[in-house]
């Protein structure tokens, strides 16, 4: 159980719900991941096949939390904009805050990131923001008002998995107390198990399990992995050595003289 702005979450998984073959298939996902958080784009459901109230009602009877996004922003008004529509269509003050400042790699700008973030915070919005592993960038979103950061691991949809263990790393051990989620590049349960391993608190998924052959099957893989990285990160690994270490005592070992 971890905690992000006052809410506790059971599940260490969350899950966005874009380019699912089908509803149905979501619905049988979602359900599989034990997710209590799903993330929903503003722009993404309020235009084309899935649009209105079919999709929000589908997520009303899933019982979850939704954590809307500004995905597709590439500016600090477009995403303060989008954030303030998304509050009044989800009755939430929760948004996960995407400012795209590359189009390749979908990367964060994080100038606009931080400028936006601040902006929010100071309307009383729960920003959680997508940025990147860089620890200048963190202090600044957490100066803004924040109180959770989610890092990539790679650039999204792309599967790479944790691209920078040294960055995150330093950025786990830098904010001990701070909730930090892993969002975007996961490809497959491993990745996740992987950086529950390495303390942070959760991650979030959506390509590798919307877009897999079974994506019902992938969703319930990631929560089996993201709960035993967790219970391996409590249970205290033993750190990587050089050389073998002998797990049979010598003493008592037969020999010849």
């Amino acid at each position: 159980m971890f905690k992000v702005y006052g809410t506790e979450l059971r599940s260490r998984l969350l899950l966005g719900t874009s380019r699912y073959p089908s509803p149905a298939i979501l619905t049988d996902a979602v359900q599989a991941s034990r997710a209590q958080v799903v993330t929903v784009s503003l722009r993404r459901e309020s235009s084309g096949e899935r649009a209105g109230q079919g999709f929000w009602s589908i997520i009303r009877e899933l019982g979850v939390r939704v954590l809307p996004n500004t995905a597709g922003c590439h500016s600090v008004k477009e995403a303060v904009t989008t954030a303030h529509m998304a509050r009044e269509v989800f009755g939430t003050p929760w948004i996960k805050l995407e400012v795209i400042g590359e189009d390749d790699t979908l990367q964060p700008d994080v100038f606009g990131l931080t400028e936006a973030a601040r902006l929010l915070c100071a309307e009383g919005f729960e920003v959680f923001p997508y940025t990147t592993e860089d620890l200048v960038v963190a202090e600044r979103l957490l100066a803004a008002g924040c109180r959770v950061l989610m890092p990539w691991g790679a650039p999204i949809g792309s599967g790479r998995g944790l691209n920078n263990l040294f960055g995150l790393k330093a950025l786990r051990a830098h904010f001990p107390e701070v909730p930090l989620i892993i969002d975007a590049g996961l490809g497959v349960p491993s990745h996740a198990a992987q950086a529950l391993e390495l303390g942070f608190d959760a991650v979030l998924i959506n390509t590798a399990v919307a877009q897999a052959r079974d994506p019902v099957q992938m969703a319930a893989a990631f929560a089996q992995a993201v709960e035993a990285g967790a219970a391996a990160r409590l249970a205290g690994p033993i750190e990587p050595r050089d050389l073998a270490a002998p797990s049979t005592p010598l003493i008592g070992t037969a020999f010849r003289g």
